[in-house]
């Protein structure tokens, strides 16, 4: 029987997205091979949090549970401040209330992007050559082309829409303020927003950092530095995530700062499609923003895990490149990436290949730090046994 929904063979009827397979799914034997394992799988392939919501995030959302009427798209002026402190304690950099808006998870806002932008046939997105790949997805949502480009000099005729990715996911760079400013300085002299995704910015290991306002740990830098943007945030936007430095992912929870201008478009544009953080959610962000305590902790677990970690691989053979900053160690033997998945599943531990990223990331693996502290030390074992 036919489907009654199919279109492909009705003159004139609309061509479905040309999205690309999720990446994900093209490890289902791998993923099979690694759970196999007698002693159970170890899954280093998906940056997702494992350890505990902290509790002063927990208090504050059952504190609004009680939220019968519409939350606001530009979020509450409690979490409209929180953001605007945190950028200021935490990444010295000053903003007011036009400058910021919370969004339902970083991912979807990227995804977005290009949509909220009016980004349709004919436009190019760049991207970094070695990139999480929902820039590319927003492109395609539109009709964009997306095109891999590390030099401004590289930028296409077109280009409309920017992203910077630092620290960078899957590679973990950090891109310096002099490298920053060269790509903002290029952008509006062609007239391109530009966005740097910069959601791993409380994880620097070996980058170069910013201090903190607050004498804390520093960060690495934003795109909204005044030595990167000068007097004026034209065509910026810094996007953030309360993911992975509170364990927030499950939340959905996260930030767009910059341009008064585009959070203005942004905001109204979000406000039509009914897009917007609920108000138990808006009321956690604001806790999460104000307190540095939690972060710092999970930092430190994090640290831990990355010091098991990185040895272990690099005796099993493993050559770690990049990885300053971040979830993740990009780690290669010069083999194909799916070779290494492959050896890597018959240990029991599951990783994500680079060519999920990319045709630069050909010969790499990311392997997460979001597993337990039990099974990072099964990792360890089991790699040791490996080089051994």
């Amino acid at each position: 029987m036919s489907d009654p929904t199919a279109t492909a063979a009705v003159p004139g009827a609309r061509a479905p997205l040309a999205l690309p397979d999720f990446p994900w799914d093209s490890l289902a034997d791998a993923t099979a091979r690694a759970r196999s394992h007698p002693e159970g799988l170890v899954d280093l392939s998906v940056g997702s949090p494992v350890d505990p919501v902290p509790e002063v995030v927990r208090a504050a959302l059952a504190g609004a549970a009680d939220a019968p009427g519409y939350p606001q798209t530009i979020g509450s002026e409690a979490l409209q401040d929180a953001i605007v402190g945190w950028y200021a304690r935490r990444r010295n950099v000053d903003l007011e209330r036009p400058n910021v808006l919370p969004t339902v998870g970083s991912k979807e806002f990227i995804a977005l992007l290009p949509t909220l932008l009016g980004l349709g046939t004919g436009d190019v997105v760049v991207h970094p050559s070695v990139a999480y790949p929902t820039y590319a997805v927003g492109a395609a949502i539109v009709g964009a082309t997306a095109v891999a480009a590390d030099d401004p000099a590289d930028w296409p005729a077109g280009t409309r829409l920017v992203w910077l990715n630092s620290p960078g996911n899957p590679d973990g760079h950090v891109d310096d303020l002099e490298t920053m400013a060269a790509a903002v300085a290029r952008a509006r002299e062609i007239g391109a927003v530009i966005a740097a995704d910069e959601c791993y910015a409380e994880l620097p290991w070996e980058a170069p950092v910013v201090e903190a306002a607050d004498g804390g740990p520093g960060t690495t830098p934003s795109i909204l530095d005044r030595r990167v943007i000068g007097d004026s945030r034209r065509l910026t936007l810094s996007v953030c995530s309360l993911s992975k430095q509170s364990n927030l992912a499950g939340y959905r929870a996260g930030i767009v700062a910059g341009c008064s201008d585009l959070v203005g478009e942004l905001r109204q544009a979000r406000k039509h499609a009914g897009l917007m953080v609920p108000a138990p959610v808006q009321a956690a962000m604001a806790a999460a923003l104000a307190d540095d305590a939690h972060v710092a902790e999970q930092r430190e677990r994090y640290r831990a895990r990355r010091e098991r970690l990185q040895p272990a691989l690099e005796g099993a053979g493993f050559r770690i490149d990049g990885s300053a900053a971040g979830l993740y160690l990009w780690a290669t033997r010069g083999e194909s990436s799916r070779a290494s998945v492959d050896a890597l599943a018959g240990l029991g531990i599951l990783v994500a290949p680079g060519d999920f990223y990319g045709a630069a990331g050909a010969q790499h693996v990311r392997v997460a730090l979001t597993a337990s502290d039990e099974r990072i030390d099964a990792a360890v074992a089991r790699l040791g046994a490996f080089g051994a």
